[in-house]
């Protein structure tokens, strides 16, 4: 039988990652705005709600480790499978996805009921933060569902290159967010709706997440026709979980590294002044406007991708890696010069007292510098991610996360305090964007370069 060929394999490729990426850069910034308007309304509250709600952050993006390291796995074989003219398997693999996101929804709804006062106890010394923190958190794991669902059909459509629906899902469910995030946080007297605080975000949180789930669903059995579902006969096949987990684990892991990360450097911050911690959970909340915009152009990359390798494609490979450099190279230098210029605008948003902003505009000036190295570095790693090289990529997140990160973090505070502190983070994505390009030279030559070499031969 004849399979139409997907415009993944023909389609120009400038051309081709614009039309797969705009749609995910556009969901991905609005996912930062709202995750930034949660902040800012949090903020409100007072510095304690804040500070909880950033703590939050470690286990809210432990969380979407797991189910995006599933869904990176899940589409690198989708795609790879629908290359090589196979859909009946292209199928089989997503119901698999749709089973092993149901394991992850359970493994954060024991979390959230058991282990939320260790977490925060270990990172605040605040009785009132830590109260929050539970209260905020204990909602977002045991409702979860939402997100992880979500996460999974917005896959589903990015994998067959259906990433226009993939933005319309995210961005409905953010915008349902951001409306419903006052109304919960400080109440509707004429609606009879309490004022409910920190819960009151998680609630809205869960309820744009579960209503995004809702249309992605909608939209991927209504109108996904290059990816069906079968769910007769369906049989859980350790063959096709090895190799979504092949790939998948090391994009687990390398994703659930930015979570220890944090984690970590709060309990570090712990030792120094209240509002460290605060600004640098402030940081990420700010710089997620630059970095999603990346992940967003890297998650219509990597089917791209994966999809031509399975097609033996070597020069759309090649330039798609070239241009995808070159796009988060210029985002992110855009993203360091407004962090240089406009610190204290950017801190003026949370309604900081006097510490904040005296600890704030250091930290964000210092650790916007990685932004010169983190854009060429995501793209490669999710590069080694799509050619079925997930180690690759999961060693150069240990060297920008952990190693040097966390030992110089320590060691640069006893010399100097934080002032000092924040320059770990850059001198260690500067060594990540060093061993990725090290990296991508051999992965070149080993890989991409001989199907572009037989290609050519094909072609005389």
């Amino acid at each position: 039988m004849d399979v139409k060929e997907n415009k993944m394999g023909i389609m120009p490729v400038p051309k081709l990652l614009i039309t797969m990426s705009l749609p995910m850069v556009i969901s991905m910034f609005v996912q930062a705005m709202y995750n930034l308007i949660d902040s800012i309304f949090v903020a409100q509250i007072n510095q304690d709600a804040l500070t909880a709600v950033n703590m939050a952050f470690p286990m809210q993006s432990l969380m979407i480790a797991f189910q995006t390291g599933l869904g990176v796995g899940m589409n690198a074989l989708v795609s790879r499978l629908l290359g090589e003219k196979k859909p009946q398997e292209a199928g089989r693999a997503a119901v698999h996805g749709l089973l092993l996101t149901l394991v992850n929804y359970l493994i954060f709804l024991i979390a959230g009921l058991t282990l939320l006062p260790i977490f925060f106890n270990a990172q605040s010394n605040v009785a009132a933060v830590v109260d929050y923190g539970i209260e905020y958190l204990s909602v977002i794991c045991c409702f979860s569902f939402g997100l992880f669902f979500q996460i999974c059909f917005e896959r589903f459509l990015q994998a067959t290159g259906k990433t226009v629906y993939s933005m319309i899902m995210q961005g409905v469910g953010a915008f349902i967010n951001i409306f419903l995030d006052p109304v919960f946080i400080f109440g509707v007297d004429m609606l009879g709706i309490p004022a409910m605080g920190v819960r009151g975000a998680a609630i809205a949180t869960i309820l744009g997440q579960c209503i995004s789930c809702a249309i992605g669903a909608f939209l991927h059995f209504r109108l996904n026709h290059d990816l069906k579902l079968k769910f007769k006969g369906f049989r859980p096949e350790k063959s096709m979980i090895k190799k979504i987990y092949a790939v998948g684990i090391p994009s687990i892991v390398m994703s659930a590294l930015m979570s220890v990360m944090t984690y970590c450097m709060n309990m570090i911050l712990k030792g120094y002044e209240d509002a460290a911690a605060t600004a640098f959970g402030v940081y990420f909340k700010l710089q997620s406007f630059v970095v999603m915009p990346v992940f967003g152009m890297n998650n219509g990359i990597v089917p791209i991708i994966a999809y031509n390798y399975g097609a033996h494609k070597g020069e759309r490979i090649t330039k798609t890696i070239k241009l995808g450099i070159v796009y988060a190279t210029a985002t992110m230098l855009v993203g360091l010069l407004l962090f240089q210029l406009l610190p204290e605008f950017f801190l003026s948003f949370f309604k900081p007292d006097e510490e904040l902003v005296r600890v704030g505009i250091p930290a964000l000036r210092t650790l916007s510098f990685s932004f010169l190295f983190v854009g060429a570095s995501i793209v490669m790693t999710s590069a080694f991610q799509a050619l079925g090289n997930g180690v690759w990529s999961l060693a150069v997140f240990v060297v920008r996360l952990l190693v040097p990160a966390l030992p110089l973090a320590a060691v640069l505070g006893m010399i100097g305090g934080t002032a000092v502190l924040w320059a770990a983070l850059p001198i260690s994505d500067l060594c990540g964007v060093i061993l990725s390009t090290v990296l991508m030279r051999k992965m070149y030559k080993n890989t991409i370069r001989p199907m572009t070499d037989n290609s050519i031969e094909n072609s005389i």
